[in-house]
């Protein structure tokens, strides 16, 4: 049973269904981005794999899938102290990545909400 490869133009397609993220570019490679903030790129930085995708999460979930699923997942020196997590495309399936993304980008909205139940 063969599996559709993943590849930038799947991202896309993931990424652009999430509320409110948009295409955008960053050093000249496709990003995604949600109110301007980077969601998802290409990594580009040399330390990363070929095919890989950067994807903004924070430091407790990425340990959670780096030991869960070293193969896919792994992280370089130069991102450690970033939150991102990186993304053997080449290994990843679509069901996981969507999740993924969903989860990076509901993190992401999360952070931008106020503090406590107020509001209108």
């Amino acid at each position: 049973m063969a599996k559709k490869t993943i590849n930038i133009d799947v991202v896309r397609e993931i990424a652009l269904s999430l509320q409110g993220v948009e295409e955008s570019t960053l050093h000249g490679v496709p990003s995604f981005k949600l109110r301007g903030k980077l969601l998802a790129c290409p990594a580009i930085h040399p330390s990363a794999e070929p095919d890989t995708l950067a994807v903004r999460l924070d430091f407790d979930r990425r340990e959670q899938l780096i030991m869960a699923e070293p193969d896919i997942y792994y992280v370089t020196e130069h991102y450690l102290k970033h939150p991102m997590v990186l993304v053997r495309l080449s290994l990843a399936d679509r069901n996981s990545l969507k999740n993924l993304l969903s989860t990076a980008r509901s993190l992401m909205g999360a952070k931008d909400k106020p503090a406590g139940g107020g509001g209108k």
